[in-house]
């Protein structure tokens, strides 16, 4: 049984599915703190302004202003003209091995 938590402002959030097989979280909630602590291999499906605290070999696809503090080999997927801008609307902090696979006019200004 994996174990993980989920709030919005603070709350416990329960407006969301979990499927144990597949691994693979999802809601259309946004504002949210995701916690799924040291778990690896988590798939995020989930609105805008979330924030995801996982372990490695995570998939993400979001919506607008998340912040992602990730083990390595994670991939991330997003729509076009976004920016990604470490410090800004979205942070990226991931280990080695990482892929970024998005849609077309997408900067990143990273450290």
């Amino acid at each position: 049984m994996t174990k993980f938590s989920v709030t919005q402002n603070g709350i416990p959030f329960t407006d969301y599915k979990w499927d144990e097989k597949t691994r693979t979280f999802s809601t259309t909630a946004h504002g949210l703190v995701i916690d799924f602590g040291d778990n690896i291999g988590i798939t995020f499906k989930t609105g805008y302004n979330c924030t995801f605290k996982t372990g490695y070999n995570c998939t993400f696809n979001t919506g607008h202003s998340c912040t992602f503090n990730t083990g390595h080999s994670c991939t991330f997927n997003t729509g076009s003209y976004c920016t990604f801008n470490t410090g800004h609307s979205c942070t990226f902090d991931t280990g080695h091995s990482c892929t970024f696979n998005t849609g077309s006019y997408c900067t990143f200004n990273t450290g």
